[in-house]
């Protein structure tokens, strides 16, 4: 008899430590639950920023007179028909970084852009010779920045200058990107 009395307390206990467990552990999950709050970004993207692309001009930079590349972030819609055309007068723009410097010359435009083959070609204004003739590495430098800038594209794969609708001398290759 006083096994019986033991052994059902016993039972007794075990029932209590069970449901006691069961309902402390329900307790906890309820409380982890109410602590994850739903993800609401602060701002939705805009159908402007799903637009958007980017793009990589390259510039000199005023420190170590190295060629470096400046991301753009633009409309996709602006270079969808005339991505060269956009890039160039991004260029002609010039760098946002202050540490870089734009090697166009002053008043140079873009007049005309056509392709053939993977070949572009570039018709700029006159304004376009009036680039620092004293340095040469002037020079190499603005073809490099409108080559590799225009060679990101992957239809283009080599440039060529025209000044005024004709051929120019100074210009004379059909430039390719030194990459």
């Amino acid at each position: 008899m006083k096994n019986k009395k033991i052994i059902i307390i016993f039972f007794i206990i075990l029932c209590i430590i069970i449901i006691g467990g069961y309902l402390t552990i329900n307790t906890l999950n309820k409380k982890q639950n109410d602590n994850q709050e739903e993800y609401t970004p602060q701002e939705e993207i805009s159908e402007e920023q799903v637009r958007q692309t980017m793009v990589t001009l390259y510039f000199v930079s005023k420190e170590t007179n190295e060629l470096m590349p400046e991301a753009r972030l633009i409309d996709i819609k602006e270079i969808l028909n005339d991505a060269p055309d956009k890039l160039i007068n991004l260029l002609i723009e010039g760098p946002k970084n202050e540490k870089y410097k734009n090697l166009f010359p002053q008043g140079t435009k873009l007049l005309k852009t056509y392709m053939e083959g993977d070949i572009i070609y570039l018709d700029f204004s006159n304004d376009f010779l009036n680039y620092d003739k004293s340095n040469e590495n002037e020079k190499h430098k603005l073809i490099d920045s409108i080559v590799n800038t225009l060679t990101e594209l992957t239809e283009i794969n080599s440039v060529k200058f025209l000044i005024n609708g004709e051929q120019n001398n100074e210009f004379r290759e059909v430039y390719s990107a030194n990459k």
